[in-house]
C-alpha cells in the first residue's frame, strides 16, 4: 500500500471463517444461519456524502429455523488517529526509547494512514478481555505540510475495548504505543492477519532494496532507511535486512505484548499472510510491480520460525477475463529464523550473495543475453528491474529468504505479478482469493522482457482471483510438496471495468469494484469482502460484499474522498453481536483526475490530518 500511486483499501472484516482465530469466533448468542444476503448503496451524489465515511447498506439474514429479517448497517468511530486515551496519542510515532518523534515545527508526528486491525479476545478469570491491535502504515503530511512517506519509522498501537452487552457497542477504554524494540523498528506496516493462534500477524512492504547499500545507486527506485536511522536514534545501525518482514504480535490477558520477528517468509514487500486450515501453510501479497506470489510450509503447526518457502509459476491457459493459469511451485528453500538470524547477524550484504554485470538495452527495446554464467532476470519494487545475475557459492539460503523476489526470477518463477495485494481464504470450497490492484506492466503480454509467463490485456481497475487448492502436488524438481494446502489453478473472479474520466473524475465503473486490496471471506456468510485502493480510478474508494454462491456484488460501504478503507477484519460472533473492523487513512489525499470544482467543494469539509479506526455493526451474532 504505497501512497497515492500504490494506496491501499482494506477495509475490516473477519466474519470467523477459516483461518480466523478459534478464540475470536465464540458463538455465544450466536443465531444458526441459513444465507446473509447484502443489499448494496448507491455511490456518494453530494459533497456532503464524498466527504463522509457512511453506509446505508442492509444485510437480510435468512435463519435456519425459519423466517428473516433486514438489519441497517453503521458505521462507528472507535476512536480517530488524533485522539488521545489515558495520555496516549493514537497515531503518534515513537523512536527505540518510547520518546514521540517531533517534526520540523516541534509538533508531535503522528501518522493518518491506520492500516490493518485484529480484534483480540482473550479469555480471563473475572470476564474475557478485548483489544485492538491496529497498523499505522506511514504518515503522509507533517505540520509544515511535508510528505513523510518511508522517512518515519512507524508503529502499532494497542487498544483495550469494552463491549456494551445489550447494544453491542465497541468502546476504548485505553491505548497504548507496542514496543518494536526487539525487531529493530517497524517499516511501512501494511495489511496483517489475526492467526489461528490468536495472535497478530503483521507486514512490512516495499522492504528496502539490498543492493542500493552496496552500489553508488539505487535503479529500483526503493526508499531509504532514514527513517530506521531515526528510530534507533544512534543505539545502533540500521540493516537493510532487518525489514520486509514479517511481525508476530502476541497479546495475553493483562495487555502485555511480546513482538517476535519471521524471516522464514521470505523478505518481500508483504501486503499480508494468511494462514490456511492446517495451521502450516501460508500465502502471502507482495505488493509493488514485478512481483511474486509465494507459499510457505512450517514444519509444525501454530510455529512459523521453520519451514520452506515457494514461489509459483504461472503457466498459462488463457488471457481471456483476467486470465486464467495452471500453477507449478518452484522450491526457494528451508530454514529457520535462528538460522536467518545468524546470517543476519554475520553482516551479509548482496554483494556477498550475488555477483552482477551490467545489462544492456537493445534498441528495439529487448536485452542483449548475460555473460556465461549469468542469468537474467526481471523482478521488481516499485517499479521492473532488469538485472544480470550469478549466485555466489554455498548462498542459497542466503537468496531464498533474503533476496527472495530475485532468486525466485532466478529459480524460473514468475515475477510479473501487479500490485498483489490482499489473500483470504474459503476453506469449505477450498479457495484462496487473491487481490491485483491493476493489471498491467508484467502482467501485459511483454515478449522483449527477460521473462514473459503472464500475458494478460491491461485492466488498470484490477482483479480479484481464485485459486483452487491441491490435497497433493509436486514441486518443479518432482518432490511432494508437505501441504493439503498447494494452489494449483488461478483465475480471474471479479473484474473492474475501465471507463473514459465521468464528470467527477472517475475512471473506473463506479459499480463495479475499482483496484481491490484487502480481502476477507466469510465462510457463514458465503461472502468475499472486498476493499478498494483506488489512487486514481474512484474519486472515492468502496468496500465491497460478493457472494460467491450467487455473484452479487454489493456496495456496502463508502469512504471520504481520497481516503482508502483499511483494517479489514470480520466477526461473525463476539457477545452476541457481529462487526466489520473498518478503518479509513489519508482522507483528501485526492485523485490526479477529480473534478477541479468538485474539490473544490470538499476541502472545506475534509480534514486531511484525521483518519477513523471503526467498525461496522448492527448485525447479530451468527452462527
Amino acid at each position: 500500500m504505497l501512497k497515492k500511486k500504490f494506496l491501499a483499501t482494506a477495509v475490516g472484516m473477519a466474519l470467523a471463517g477459516a483461518g480466523a482465530s478459534p478464540v475470536i469466533a465464540a458463538v455465544k448468542g450466536a443465531i444458526p444461519v441459513k444465507s446473509v444476503e447484502f443489499i448494496g448503496m448507491a455511490a456518494p451524489e453530494t459533497a456532503e456524502q464524498r466527504a463522509a465515511a457512511y453506509t446505508n447498506a442492509k444485510a437480510k439474514v435468512t435463519f435456519k429455523s425459519g423466517g428473516s429479517r433486514i438489519y441497517d448497517l453503521k458505521y462507528n468511530t472507535l476512536f480517530y488517529n488524533t485522539d488521545t486515551i489515558g495520555g496516549v496519542t493514537a497515531g503518534a510515532i515513537y523512536d527505540v526509547t518510547g520518546t514521540p518523534l517531533l517534526d520540523s515545527n516541534g509538533n508531535p508526528m503522528i501518522s493518518e494512514s491506520p492500516d490493518a486491525n485484529s480484534l483480540i479476545r482473550i479469555p480471563a478469570r473475572g470476564g474475557d478481555k478485548l483489544f485492538l491491535v491496529t497498523h499505522f502504515e506511514y504518515d503522509w503530511l507533517d505540520t509544515a505540510g511535508v510528505d513523510q512517506y518511508g522517512k518515519q519509522p512507524m508503529t502499532m498501537s494497542l487498544a483495550s475495548i469494552a463491549q456494551d452487552g445489550k447494544t453491542g457497542a465497541l468502546a476504548a477504554t485505553g491505548l497504548k504505543n507496542i514496543d518494536m524494540s526487539a525487531i529493530d523498528g517497524l517499516w511501512i506496516p501494511c495489511a496483517g492477519s489475526l492467526s489461528p493462534w490468536n495472535t497478530h500477524l503483521g507486514s512490512e512492504e516495499y522492504e528496502p532494496d539490498a543492493r542500493c547499500q552496496v552500489e553508488s545507486s539505487c535503479a529500483s527506485g526503493s526508499i531509504g532507511l532514514e527513517g530506521m536511522e531515526r528510530y534507533l536514534a544512534g543505539t545502533k545501525v540500521a540493516n537493510v535486512y532487518n525489514y520486509g518482514i514479517v511481525p508476530e504480535v502476541t497479546v495475553d490477558g493483562s495487555g502485555a505484548t511480546r513482538v517476535v520477528r519471521h524471516r522464514t517468509l521470505g523478505r518481500v514487500s508483504r501486503e499480508l499472510v494468511q494462514v490456511l486450515p492446517d495451521e502450516r501453510t501460508v500465502f502471502q501479497g507482495d505488493d509493488g510491480t514485478y512481483n511474486v506470489l509465494t507459499m510457505f510450509v512450517a514444519d509444525r503447526k501454530r510455529d512459523l520460525s521453520a519451514g520452506t518457502l515457494y514461489a509459483a509459476k504461472w503457466q498459462q491457459i488463457s488471457a481471456e477475463n483476467g486470465g486464467e493459469a495452471d500453477l507449478a511451485w518452484v522450491r526457494l528453500g528451508h530454514a529457520s529464523d535462528a538460522e536467518l538470524d545468524s546470517l543476519v547477524a554475520s553482516g551479509v550484504t548482496f554483494a556477498d550473495i550475488f555477483e552482477t554485470a551490467p545489462v544492456n538495452k537493445l534498441a528495439d527495446g529487448s536485452y542483449e543475453a548475460p555473460p556465461a554464467g549469468f542469468r537474467q532476470i526481471i523482478a521488481g519494487h516499485n517499479k521492473g528491474l532488469v538485472e544480470n545475475l550469478k549466485l555466489k557459492p554455498g548462498m542459497e539460503t542466503a537468496a531464498a529468504f533474503l533476496e527472495t523476489r530475485r532468486f525466485a526470477a532466478y529459480m524460473g518463477a514468475t515475477t510479473e505479478f501487479e500490485k498483489f495485494e490482499g489473500v483470504t481464504v474459503n476453506a469449505r470450497d477450498r479457495k484462496v482469493y487473491l487481490a491485483m490492484t491493476r493489471l498491467s506492466s508484467g502482467m501485459e503480454d511483454k515478449p522483449k522482457d527477460p521473462a514473459n509467463h503472464i500475458r494478460i490485456p491491461k485492466l488498470l481497475a484490477g482483479a480479484v482471483y481464485q485459486m483452487d487448492l491441491a490435497t497433493w502436488k509436486l514441486d518443479t524438481e518432482g518432490r511432494r510438496i508437505d501441504s493439503k494446502y498447494a494452489g494449483t489453478h488461478m483465475k480471474a473472479l471479479v473484474l473492474g471495468q475501465d471507463i473514459a474520466k465521468d464528470a467527477a473524475g472517475n475512471t473506473a465503473a463506479v459499480d463495479r469494484i475499482a483496484n481491490p486490496d484487502n480481502l476477507k471471506y466469510s465462510e457463514k456468510m458465503r461472502t468475499l469482502f472486498i476493499g478498494e485502493d483506488s489512487s486514481t480510478l474512484h474519486i472515492n474508494n468502496f468496500l465491497w460484499a460478493y457472494n460467491v454462491d450467487t455473484g452479487k456484488l454489493s456496495r456496502i460501504l463508502s469512504l471520504p474522498a481520497g481516503a482508502e478503507s483499511t483494517g479489514l477484519q470480520a466477526i461473525d460472533a463476539l457477545g452476541g453481536h457481529a462487526y466489520i473492523m473498518s478503518n479509513y487513512q489519508h482522507a483528501g489525499d485526492y485523485s490526479p483526475n477529480i473534478d477541479p470544482a468538485l474539490k473544490g467543494q470538499l476541502e472545506p469539509l475534509i480534514d486531511k490530518s484525521k483518519a477513523a479506526i471503526g467498525y461496522l455493526g448492527g448485525m447479530p451474532a451468527l452462527e
